[in-house]
């Protein structure tokens, strides 16, 4: 049985993490199975919007701790293909050109809450439950810092990593770690609507709104500008564009 299983609802490509015996903690084969998962909704022209999502009461729980103690004795190099099968991952949410939603409920812990950093929007029940607990075992949330310390700032990623502390949904809110909270009464039908409402926007402005939001970080100011100026020309250039402005510019006639 695969540890992860896609569905697609209209333009909507939908990615489980399926594995809630374990509470889908995450092994090599999750990993890579995700990265998979990654390319075949990048090749899928209907999907416009990836939910990232889980099966069971847990979004994540960290990695796969049997997975772990069997390798404990290993090489090296067995160690060196978990870590980088688990920075594909990262990087091929990033890479995607499609926005990424997570939603969270239950726990995501180490490398769960690295998954969720990586994608552009969280959305978190309110009973959520985040952090990195790994420096309390010996470990290092190494792979996840760079795409911590954008997210939260240097001050709140140190906080999290050093201390290995968890952290609720609202204050994960406080500090960017999440987008936003979602009510339990009302979990399930906002998560829905922010993903109808996302995927009626065209693919061409959303893959362009990434890309340009992620370059940023490596630019200088002007010459994020400079690629804001591109960007916006390009978007001028599709039909979707035009087509928008069309019938904005008859809906305000209409008035």
């Amino acid at each position: 049985m695969s540890h992860v299983r896609l569905e697609r609802e209209g333009s909507v490509g939908r990615i489980v993490l399926a594995r809630p015996e374990r509470k889908n903690a995450l092994d090599r084969e999750m990993a890579n199975a995700l990265f998979d998962a990654c390319h075949q909704f990048e090749q899928d022209g209907l999907v416009r919007v990836v939910h990232l999502t889980s099966d069971g009461d847990d979004f994540c729980v960290g990695a796969d701790l049997q997975a772990l103690s069997v390798a404990l004795g290993a090489a090296g190099e067995a160690h060196r293909e978990d870590a980088e099968a688990y920075g594909r991952v990262l990087l091929g949410i990033r890479a995607l050109m499609k926005p990424v939603v997570c939603s969270v409920r239950g726990r995501a812990i180490g490398a769960g809450t690295g998954l969720a950093t990586a994608c552009d929007l969280v959305l978190a029940h309110e009973d959520a439950e985040f952090g990195y607990p790994e420096v309390r075992f010996g470990a290092v949330p190494a792979l996840v810092m760079a795409l911590l310390r954008r997210t939260v700032g240097e001050k709140h990623a140190a906080d999290l990593v050093l201390t290995g502390r968890v952290i609720v949904a609202e204050e994960a809110e406080r500090i960017g770690l999440v987008s936003r909270v979602l009510p339990a009464a009302t979990y399930e039908q906002s998560v829905a609507g922010v993903l109808a409402g996302m995927s009626r926007s065209p693919s061409t402005s959303l893959a362009l709104t990434k890309w340009l939001l992620y370059k940023l970080d490596a630019l200088s100011f002007e010459d994020g500008v400079a690629a804001g100026v591109v960007t916006d020309v390009e978007s001028r250039a599709t039909t979707e564009f035009q087509d928008g402005v069309r019938l904005r510019t008859e809906q305000e006639r209409s008035k």
